[in-house]
This record gives structure tokens, C-alpha cells and sequence, in this order.
């Protein structure tokens, strides 16, 4: 069972970083920051459809602060998704303001409502973390999603992404799912994260994304927490079948799949990420000089980590590393052995 004991601590995005995001885009003068949705002076529960907590609150403003904070978020809006294009935002309006009461980060959840149609969309404010970004970047680079988010100062502005929560996804839809495709599915995410070193993905942490196919239906399962981007110590932690959050899913795969087509699903993925890798190299290049360079785990949790790994992989190589950045270069090279 894998279990964090402690809280994560969040690292400074560096000027080597800011210029790399400030090199693809990334990082652009927006009109708000996080502290100023802070500044809320008071909230409501956020209830689900069926009267349930969700341990959100829906903030609001005076009157004096809503008009700049919801005009700014509409612009913020307008950068994330159509490259600051502000034409085209006289048709939306901010319906809602969500705070998370239980995270580590407390980020902001951003309603937005297009009032020709009603149709909305979310987005995220939150505190910038080095750990995060580097996980962001990863995620594009190595997965076969896509991640949009925004820097400035210490901001970070992320899309939502869409999908059932796990957690909810195997309370209510687990009876009746393809259990082959979903359980293949969850065996390559299983892979992907423990390649590319991002932990804590139990089933609150990852979306499962279903779409109909024409004879069955199909997942995706993607992760939406990247805090622990090459953090913890344990090689556990980077493996989501060791929660125990996740057991329902994995018992599924117990009854469907042979050792070795869980083998083949393995080795699937890591020709995808290899073949992912050559595509994407050059930006992962720039990721990686970086990130060689940059502190975002204590060094305990990287001499524990990258002896784990040397004996699970039975490769030295690893014991060499100084830092989480090497130990993921290394963790990348064995795509290709």
C-alpha cells in the first residue's frame, strides 16, 4: 500500500524555468493573481446533485472588487484558450467561484457561462509550484494528453480537464464498464506514471474520460494532480496500483487480464512514450536542462528513490544520480532498452 505521510512542500518556480515557459508562451503578464481571489469576503457549501458536500465553497465579493476580479478572469480566459483574443469574450460571464477546502493548495475553480447558449467551461487559479509545472510539461510531452496552463509571477492558471472523477467514476459506473478496456487502460496509466515519475495518482487524483466507440466504449484515464511531479522517496508511490483507492479497478483487472497481456499493455506503452519522446524531443530537451538544474524534492527523498530504482530496473546508472532531475533522465532512458 502506498501511503504519503507527509504533506508535499511547494517549490519556487526559478528565472531558468520562468524563461523556458516565457520561451513556448507560457508565462505572460495576466491582469490578477491568486491572492486577489482571497479577498472574498464571504462563502457558501457547494452541494452535488444529490445534496452531497463536495468540500468546495462558492466564494463571493463586494460589489467594489467582483467588477475588476470578474472582467480580469474573462481576459485570463481569453489568453488560456484563444491567445488572448479578447473579441470574443462580450458573450461570457463569470457564474461561479468555487474554493477547494481540502487541499493542499487551495485552488480557485472558475465557472465561466457563454450567454448565447449556456454552455461553460471551467478553469483553475492557483499558487505556482516548480513540482507542477515540470509534471504539466511531462504530461504533454510524454502522455497522449494535452495540458493548457498559464504563468505569471506566482499564478498559475491551468484548464480544466475533462472526465469523470475516479472516485466518483467507481462508485457509480464501475458495475457496468468494458472491464478488458478499462482494466488495459488503467495497467498503460499504471506504466506512464511510474516512467515518468509522477506520483500520488489514487483515485481522486486522475479523470477517467469515456467516449463511445462504434461497437464499444472506450477510456482514457489522465491524471489531473501533477503536485507530485519526482517528489516522494518511495517507488511505491509513483505506481498506482499500490493504492489502495484504486483497488476496485484493480481487482477488476485481476479477473480479466493474464500476466501476459499485462505484459504487452506494458510494453505498449513504453513504445508509445518512446515514440512520444522522439517526437517531442527538442522541447523535452529544453524541460530536462532545466530541470537538472533545479531543486523540487529534498535530497533524502532522491537518494531513496534513485536506490529503489537501481534495484528494480538492476542498473547502477541510477545511484549516480544527484538530484530528481537525473534520476528522471535515467528512469526515461530505459524506453529504449
Amino acid at each position: 500500500m502506498a501511503i504519503i505521510s507527509k504533506k508535499k512542500v511547494p517549490y519556487k518556480v526559478g528565472d531558468k524555468l520562468r524563461r523556458l515557459l516565457h520561451k513556448y508562451g507560457k508565462e505572460i503578464a495576466i491582469p490578477l493573481q491568486y491572492q486577489d481571489l482571497c479577498r472574498f469576503i464571504g462563502a457558501t457549501t457547494l452541494y452535488d446533485r444529490q445534496g452531497n458536500d463536495t468540500l468546495w465553497v462558492s466564494v463571493y465579493y463586494s460589489e467594489s472588487d467582483q467588477e475588476y476580479i470578474f472582467t480580469s478572469l474573462r481576459q485570463i480566459y481569453a489568453h488560456l484558450k484563444i491567445a488572448g483574443n479578447l473579441s470574443v469574450i462580450d458573450h461570457l460571464y463569470i457564474d461561479r467561484i468555487d474554493l477547494c477546502t481540502y487541499g493542499n493548495t487551495k485552488p480557485f475553480r472558475v465557472r465561466i457561462v457563454n450567454k448565447v447558449n449556456d454552455n461553460f467551461d471551467y478553469f483553475y487559479v492557483k499558487v505556482a509550484d516548480a513540482s507542477r509545472i515540470y509534471g504539466m510539461e511531462l504530461e504533454d510531452i510524454l502522455s497522449p494528453n494535452r495540458v493548457r496552463y498559464l504563468l505569471h509571477k506566482d499564478t498559475l492558471i491551468e484548464e480544466h480537464i475533462l472526465g469523470i472523477p475516479a472516485d466518483q467514476f467507481i462508485r457509480t459506473h464501475l458495475s457496468d464498464v468494458n472491464k478488458i478496456r478499462l482494466a488495459k487502460e488503467f495497467v498503460k496509466f499504471n506504466e506512464r506514471c511510474f516512467v515518468r515519475l509522477l506520483g500520488d495518482m489514487h483515485s481522486s487524483n486522475f479523470v477517467i474520460d469515456t467516449t463511445p466507440d462504434f461497437e464499444e466504449m472506450h477510456y482514457r484515464i489522465r491524471a489531473i494532480d501533477f503536485d507530485q511531479q519526482s517528489y516522494e522517496g518511495r517507488k511505491s508511490i509513483y505506481l498506482p496500483q499500490y493504492f489502495k483507492q484504486n483497488n476496485p479497478i484493480i481487482e477488476l483487472g485481476y479477473d480479466v487480464l493474464t500476466p501476459e497481456s499485462v505484459r504487452q499493455y506494458q510494453l505498449e506503452e513504453r513504445s508509445l512514450m518512446a515514440n512520444r519522446l522522439r517526437t517531442s524531443r527538442y522541447v523535452l530537451k529544453d524541460v530536462m536542462e532545466v530541470m537538472l538544474q533545479d531543486t523540487i524534492a529534498p535530497q533524502e527523498n532522491v537518494d531513496q528513490l534513485k536506490e529503489e530504482l537501481a534495484r528494480h530496473y538492476k542498473r547502477d546508472e541510477f545511484l549516480k544520480c544527484k538530484n530528481m532531475g537525473e534520476v528522471l533522465k535515467v528512469s526515461l532512458k530505459q524506453l529504449f532498452r
